[in-house]
């Protein structure tokens, strides 16, 4: 959410929240039913003054006394019992709405594609998720429940002045208007306050993600000290909105406050000379003298609230944006109808995939870009086939498989799979066949067995063990101390970067996909290890349609369609015999991979 957004209250951001109230609509019931019982016992507490001056204290009697206390007791008790039903309800229901907007927050994000990540940091949505869905669900248990008292109590009380005293009444009256312009005034800007407090603490929020996970990378390049500074301008600028909210909202209390301490020097100025007069009694100037004091904390706690909902209508708004953001790679109403979603997947209608890719005439630029990486862009792949991309750093290598993953989806033209556009079939039916190995595999959190069963979530121990001895990562788990069971740690830091990539080498096994990636995936791996896994890549990628980006000629020679890409364009393809006899620029790139893996190699 931009902090320039319009800084006028909208109860249209808190449209949203609708569902998730209605679905604990008891809950709800039961809050604002003893939440209206516990304010109107609230509201006649100085009714009993009144008669308790009247009848007792003028006259000097106690007779009904014992009625009277009986009554106020009553009234207290059931007052009591409202606000501890009232409280507890409330806290499920915060407790609830935290648990459901985070848990379509999440949902939202596991749906949303690539380039939503490619553009918002990690701080950003660690703090939509966490902390503005908390700020949200106690805003809506307690914030909204609590203007509503308060709002009943004023009601309440004020009709139980105008049976008292009607004159007196619309004196105090006089207080809402007031206070509703001195809001209105100060909202304004408040709000604004508020959504840039937000943004600097997301900001804070990624600069401490990137401070832990880039703890390794700061020790090696000696930029603590600049880590540090870098920080220490987030939180000086976080301190300076903070006091600036501060500030204004401190001015807006007191000025409510001094209202409310008129009304009471008024009340008692004017019922006083009544009193004097005998226009009116005791037990009348001591309940408004009772009402004009107590009403003052309620006036102040709505101008809190509203306060409140100011703060957390940039929470609501930055939730709403993750929740209602739109995917840019979708299914269609038909596909999902016969496929299913992610999240409900028909699979007794998924079609086996055999693996036969082709390029159809397919442009593509990245969202947000003007120029294209493709164009016009044309190639067939037969099933079976094993494809070795090579080129410069950004010629196009990674665009072609994100495009054949539908990862991203071209701007014209077609991809078929198997025949038939990609997009005629779910996104989980081709996600689901494919088997990726990046450069810097991603493990979670868990044991070494929990990471390799990722790629078929119902394996057996005896089938997360074949796979990983097949690509030799049994040999992590000889190293570890509890074996299979051990956990990796935070994003495996407890792995090397080539032990992380033969566990996401069994993971992708596992799966058993009809169409592999390997996207520099021997990169991190010593000359020992790759001897090693060579031979299982064989027989992993042996009958299935396969894409290898790699900067290894060990890696690369054995495809059997090589393609050598530039700018989006393919300048050569065919074996690498082929290639190597053309002299071009295979050729090179071969020579310019043998002298650096040699360089490797030497001492």
């Amino acid at each position: 959410m931009d902090e320039n957004s319009a800084s006028r209250f909208s109860p249209g951001a808190w449209k949203r929240s609708l569902p998730y109230v209605k679905k604990y609509r008891k809950t709800a019931a039961m809050i604002v039913g003893f939440m209206l019982l516990s304010s109107i016992g609230e509201a006649v507490y100085p009714l009993f003054t009144s008669y308790a001056v009247n009848h007792f204290i003028t006259p000097g009697t106690t007779e009904g006394i014992l009625r009277f206390v009986l009554g106020f007791f009553a009234v207290l008790l059931i007052g009591g019992f409202g606000v501890i039903i009232y409280c507890r309800n409330a806290l499920v229901l915060e407790i609830r709405l935290g648990q459901e907007l985070k848990r379509d927050c999440f949902r939202r994000l596991q749906e949303l594609s690539l380039d939503y990540y490619s553009s918002h940091s990690v701080g950003n949505l660690l703090s939509r998720v966490m902390s503005d869905t908390d700020r949200i669900s106690g805003v809506i248990a307690w914030g909204i429940i609590n203007f509503l008292w308060h709002l009943c109590y004023i009601l309440a009380a004020f009709i139980s002045m105008l049976l008292l005293n009607p004159r007196y009444a619309l004196l105090l009256l006089l207080l809402i208007p007031l206070v509703g312009f001195f809001t209105w005034l100060f909202q304004k800007k408040l709000l604004v306050l508020n959504r840039r407090v937000r943004v600097i603490n997301s900001r804070i929020t990624g600069a401490y993600n990137e401070g832990i996970t880039g703890a390794k990378a700061s020790k090696t390049l000696v930029i603590e000290e600049s880590n540090c500074k870098d920080f220490g301008v987030f939180t000086s600028e976080m301190y300076r909105r903070s006091v600036h909210r501060s500030q204004l909202a401190a001015v807006l209390m007191p000025l409510v406050m001094l209202f409310g301490y008129l009304a009471v020097a008024g009340i008692l100025h004017t019922g006083g000379r009544d009193v004097m007069s005998g226009l009116v009694n005791y037990g009348v100037l001591s309940a408004f003298i009772s009402y004009a004091v107590s009403i003052i904390n309620p006036i102040v706690e709505t101008t809190a609230v509203i306060n409140d909902l100011n703060t957390a209508q940039a929470c609501m708004e930055r939730v709403n944006d993750l929740i209602g953001e739109a995917c840019t790679i979708t299914d269609t109403p038909e596909v999902e109808a016969r496929y299913g979603d992610c999240f409900r997947p028909k699979t007794e209608n998924w079609e086996p995939i055999q693996g036969e890719i082709t390029f159809d005439h397919v442009w593509f630029r990245y969202p947000g870009s003007e120029e294209y990486i493709l164009e016009d862009f044309n190639l067939h792949i037969p099933a079976g086939t094993t494809v070795a991309l090579v080129g410069e750093t950004g010629a196009g290598k990674s665009t072609l498989v994100n495009l054949v993953c539908r990862f991203y989806e071209p701007t014209r033209g077609r991809i078929l799979i198997d025949g038939r556009d990609s997009r005629e079939r779910s996104q989980l039916w081709l996600h689901s066949s494919l088997g990726y190995v990046l450069q810097d595999p991603h493990l979670f959190s868990g044991s070494l067995a929990d990471n390799i069963r990722y790629g078929r979530l119902d394996a057996d121990d005896e089938a997360i063990r074949q796979a990983a001895e097949l690509v030799s990562a049994d040999r992590v788990a000889a190293r570890l101390p509890g074996g299979y069971d051990e956990p990796v740690g935070e994003s495996g830091d407890r792995l090397s970067t080539g032990e992380k990539q033969l566990v996401s080498f069994a993971r992708a096994l596992l799966a058993n996909p009809a169409i592999f990636v390997l996207d520099e995936a021997t990169s991190s791996i010593d000359t020992e290890t790759e001897a090693l896994i060579q031979k299982a890549i064989g027989r992993i990628l042996e009958g299935r349609t396969s894409f290898i980006i790699a900067h290894r000629l060990s890696t690369i020679r054995h495809a059997d369609l090589i393609l050598v890409v530039d700018d989006g364009r393919i300048l050569e393809r065919g074996t690498h015999e082929e290639l190597l006899a053309l002299s071009g620029r295979y050729a090179a790139l071969c020579e310019a991979m043998r002298i650096r893996e040699e360089e490797d190699k030497s001492p």
